[in-house]
């Protein structure tokens, strides 16, 4: 034998280990438990779109806003409660008038009012929002607020906080949307009904459908997303939350109940981990009804250095912490999710070696007695590569359902196709997501600082202590957002005039709401 040869000998046989084989055999499964999950997700889902198609059976053309045609009634619309959208902005990108539109032409029927809070009108967003609002001025009661600099949480809470402190007096449900995910006709309305069925409820929550732009990094994001989807897709319960879109009680705003003002307010980095963290100190309900599934349109050039910084956001939150029993509980996950991850990607590691001795010994003719090992090795990869491939097919299978709810949920949007999808760089994200997670983590952990859309925020003891705002003119300072490429100065990107998504808009405004409610 070559040195090449006994060198992969020697790997082959110490990866037929039993602590090898343990770890082969527990990466298989991981990918078993992942596809259980995500087949669990796909029932829910799929329930529902087959009570929607139930209800079309029975007559209810518009069962993409409610399954009971009833709940349509002029008697029952009229009593609906009011509510207040609240959408942070920050720059503007290629995606954002597409999701602006979908907001605010939903087809809520009771008083329904839009605030999109800015930070100055400097902001990209600032320009682009007012011309649009001059589209829909007559139409829908919308508002662009600017909400100044932050001092004490993340820009982000700060401009929710205002949004709420501007909202009007009788809203009796604000719901938070972040501003690059498309909202369906009627999920306003799907969730005021859940609030109003079960007003023991605290928050109702949704999660994001990414569409790929076909980029490495894009398709990472996505699968860093698919293993949390399965927490959502529960229909009811849940202690996941996800800040892109939270309907809760307005008046737990004015009365800061259970301190989600001065929470938020006092330090706040992550908003959605943080009302998580309250809802589970006190024990409050939230939920995920099964159509709150959006699609989440991920920017074209969304390159991979934008995808770290992503993940690096993502894994700092684990850093934030409101209680001692939240630190606890973020360290565990921080422990597990790293172990998890690395713990998938090692077998897809041995199996290369695996793979790499067989070839080599096959080629030159060694004797099986002399390949024992690698025999022994390769029946490990075969069954690393069926769990693999049900893992797949399970994810396959769920964003297939998704797609079609989502689909059916906006019938007048264009449809979303399945056929966009490259399954070969999902398997590549797979394991390029899960080996630098655990790097992410540990770099959030050892430097407690982050640099968010221009904004540097230094955290200590779980919550910020100091804000750096770093020039446009300096090297750091971001241009773009991570997902959606948004501009982050400059007046880029103004609304295209008229076209015909712009006139289906209108009309789909007009039918909802023919005039603005007056404050």
């Amino acid at each position: 034998m070559s040195s090449l040869d006994m060198f992969l000998f020697s790997l082959s046989r110490t990866f037929c280990s039993p602590f090898a084989v343990y770890v082969q055999i527990q990466g298989c499964f991981i990918c078993l438990t992942l596809a259980l999950g995500w087949a669990l997700a796909s029932y829910v889902r799929n329930r529902e779109i087959k009570q929607m198609k139930e209800a079309m059976q029975n007559g209810n053309s518009l069962s993409f806003l409610c399954h009971d045609i009833n709940e349509l009634e002029h008697f029952y619309q009229a009593n609906l409660p009011r509510v207040t959208v609240v959408m942070p902005l920050k720059g503007f990108g290629e995606h954002n008038l597409h999701n602006w539109r979908s907001q605010i032409t939903s087809l809520y029927g009771g008083p329904l009012e839009f605030l999109f809070v800015v930070e100055s009108t400097e902001d990209p967003a600032y320009h682009a929002i007012s011309r649009l609002i001059s589209e829909f001025e007559d139409d829908v009661d919308v508002k662009v607020v600017v909400a100044g600099l932050s001092t004490t949480c993340s820009q982000k809470i700060h401009n929710q906080l205002v949004g709420v402190e501007k909202m009007h007096k009788d809203t009796k449900y604000v719901l938070f949307l972040d501003d690059d995910v498309r909202i369906h006709p009627g999920s306003i309305g799907a969730l005021t009904r859940e609030m109003e069925k079960n007003p023991e409820i605290f928050i109702q929550t949704g999660y994001p459908l990414d569409l790929p732009s076909g980029s490495l990094g894009s398709y990472c994001i996505y699968e860093y997303h698919m293993p949390c989807s399965m927490g959502f897709a529960t229909g009811g319960r849940t202690f996941f939350l996800w800040g892109g879109c939270m309907m809760m009680h307005a008046d737990d705003f004015r009365q800061d109940r259970y301190g989600v003002v001065s929470g938020l307010k006092d330090g706040g980095y992550s908003d959605d981990m943080t009302l998580a963290a309250i809802a589970g100190a006190h024990k409050r309900l939230i939920t995920s009804p099964p159509v709150a599934v959006f699609p989440h349109p991920l920017a074209t050039d969304l390159n991979f250095g934008r995808y770290w910084n992503y993940l690096r956001k993502q894994t700092f939150v684990l850093e934030s912490y409101t209680t001692n029993i939240n630190w606890v509980m973020n360290r565990a996950l921080f422990g597990v999710h790293c172990y998890l991850s690395w713990g998938f990607v090692a077998p897809f590691f041995i199996a290369t070696i695996h793979l790499a001795a067989a070839f080599r010994f096959y080629s030159n003719g060694y004797s099986l007695e002399e390949t024992a090992y690698t025999s022994a090795g390769l029946s490990l990869v075969t069954f690393l590569a069926i769990c693999t491939l049900v893992e797949l097919l399970s994810m396959w299978n769920l964003t297939r359902i998704e797609v079609q709810l989502c689909n059916m949920l906006s019938p007048e949007a264009p449809q979303l196709s399945l056929a966009t999808y490259n399954w070969c760089l999902v398997f590549i994200a797979l394991l390029v997501d899960n080996f630098l997670y655990p790097l992410s983590a540990i770099k959030s952990h050892f430097s407690q600082s982050i640099n968010w859309s221009g904004i540097r925020y230094y955290l200590k003891h779980g919550k910020i202590i100091k804000i750096e705002r770093t020039e446009r003119s300096k090297d750091m300072s971001p241009v773009f957002t991570d997902l959606g490429g948004k501009h982050l100065y400059g007046k880029k990107g103004m609304p295209a005039r008229g076209s015909f998504l712009g006139s289906l808009s209108r009309s789909l405004a007009q039918w909802h709401q023919p005039k603005k409610f007056d404050n």
